[in-house]
């Protein structure tokens, strides 16, 4: 027989499930939560800050030979840490690629500065974003030769052209036997960043002989009449940009400095940044170049679990610092509506099992296990929300939502699930039993358990086409509601 103290303890919980109105009846949550509300904004004081610590700047090396694959996009600063970091799954977007695929620019390019003359030494360009370089015939200062190396290299938009002298390399060991270099470079420079004046030693020492340093002259600039338009990588569409404002927007994650504006690298960023605790993963982000008194200084990604737009793009930045080339894109999901925001049977409050985009299913002798609401205090987001458990308090029995057709999936790509789980309609003990189980082609791949807010729960899984997701749970009066749930692919 139970003790006296349980037994007031059951008498209790009775007494507190009796005095909870069911969601059918409108009831309202017992311990309500805004989870959207103060979300953070972007701290530009530390980006402006870190934007003064890092040092993008370098030319083509000495002692490298001509003709290197462009390297992987180099993180540089992370929340304001700086730091000397690849990127994952970024180096395939910043490779060289052969002319034939890329075609040539239809406009040209335009001479930004003009060499000094050959009697006089001269620099070469110092700046952000160097991709690689190649040496042209030396017989005549061969402009076009350079152009078109530019126009095989992915993301030219600039290209340094002069002679470097006493450098070994070039004059006996590399096969193109030529001095004339061709520096190519991910965004335009000036006159102003021509400070590589030489002085580097390349020649071996031999005895007490004096080293020639090497030494620059004829030192041209030339940038590509239109800039390159980014691809949009696999996952995202653009939603703005290009611009001179960066987001200030809520749902701020983070922010990284690249070494070159690299969109498909910040996508990688924001696809493996870490789930913030209560906006859960990265769906945003805004990438723009930083200009310090007119010149290139950096590449700021941030990073957003709000997705954004145009309408917040008003940092124009700080100080010398000046927000050029901003764009924003947003993370695409392969579950329509995500939210339940296509049910719109009513504009206040109702509630139904199916509607075109979801399905609920009832265990066998249930009743409402599984529904959709219309009823925004109900919602995270919007006034859409599923449910799960019987939603007239009628039985304890637990339902199962699932969208009406099979995600648009690719055979063997990743994906990561998330969706936002509240249990909390009734309060606590009330809601310690409520349980979601999400299920893909019938496998459960996470689950969340117990009392909660509505809190972001992800699984990763792997898709085979086509493939089935649902959501089981419910222990009414342990109800649990489900909101702005999403699909994203992960980056291969």
């Amino acid at each position: 027989m139970p003790s006296p103290t349980r037994l007031f303890a059951l008498a209790a919980l009775l007494v507190s499930a009796a005095a909870v109105v069911p969601p059918a009846q409108q009831g309202l949550p017992g311990a309500p939560d805004n989870t959207t509300a103060n979300a953070p904004t972007p701290d530009n004081e530390s980006i402006v800050q870190t934007a003064g610590q890092v040092n993008q700047k370098t030319s083509a090396p000495v002692d490298t030979p001509p003709d290197a694959s462009v390297p992987p996009t180099t993180v540089t600063a992370v929340d304001g840490t700086v730091t000397n970091t690849t990127i994952a799954g970024a180096s395939a977007g910043t490779r060289r690629r052969s002319a034939g695929r890329l075609g040539k620019r239809q406009s040209g390019y335009t001479e930004i500065f003009k060499p000094l003359p050959a009697s006089e030494h001269d620099a070469s360009i110092e700046g952000t974003a160097y991709l690689t370089y190649t040496v042209v015939s030396n017989a005549t200062y061969d402009v076009q030769a350079c152009l078109d190396f530019c126009d095989t290299v992915d993301g030219c938009e600039f290209v340094n052209l002069y002679y470097e002298f006493n450098n070994y390399l070039l004059d006996f060991v590399f096969s193109q036997e030529s001095n004339l270099k061709c520096a190519a470079y991910g965004d335009i420079h000036n006159a102003t960043e021509k400070t590589n004046f030489g002085g580097q030693a390349s020649y071996p020492q031999v005895g007490n002989e004096t080293v020639p340093l090497t030494y620059i002259t004829q030192s041209s600039g030339w940038a590509a009449d239109s800039l390159i338009e980014p691809t949009t990588p696999d996952g995202y569409e653009l939603v703005f940009g290009p611009t001179g404002g960066a987001n200030n927007a809520p749902g701020y994650m983070g922010f990284a400095f690249l070494d070159r504006y690299d969109v498909t690298a910040c996508a990688a960023l924001c696809n493996g940044r870490g789930a913030d605790p209560v906006g859960g993963v990265c769906q945003y982000f805004n990438i723009w170049r930083a200009v310090v008194d007119g010149i290139p200084t950096t590449y700021t990604c941030s990073m957003y679990y709000i997705p954004a737009d145009a309408s917040t793009a008003v940092n124009f930045g700080q100080g010398d610092l000046v927000v050029t080339l901003s764009r924003g894109y947003s993370r695409l999901s392969v579950l329509p509506d995500g939210g339940f925001e296509g049910y719109t049977a009513c504009d206040d409050f109702c509630f139904t099992d199916s509607y075109a985009n979801w399905i609920g299913t009832s265990s066998s002798g249930g009743q409402d296990d599984a529904t959709v609401f219309f009823f925004p205090p109900y919602a995270r987001t919007g006034h859409g929300s599923g449910l799960l458990g019987s939603a007239d308090d009628a039985d304890s029995f637990n339902g199962t939502l699932t969208p009406a057709q099979p995600l648009t999936t690719e055979k063997g790509k990743s994906y990561v699930v998330q969706a936002f789980v509240g249990n909390d309609f009734s309060g606590q003990p009330l809601e310690n039993t409520a349980f979601v189980f999400i299920l893909w082609n019938g496998v459960k791949v996470g689950e969340v358990t117990g009392f909660q807010h509505y809190t972001p729960v992800q699984a990763t899984v792997t898709a085979t086409g086509k493939d089935v997701l649902s959501f089981t749970g419910g222990d009414a009066p342990a109800w649990s509601f489900l909101d702005d749930i999403s699909v994203f692919g992960l980056l291969e």
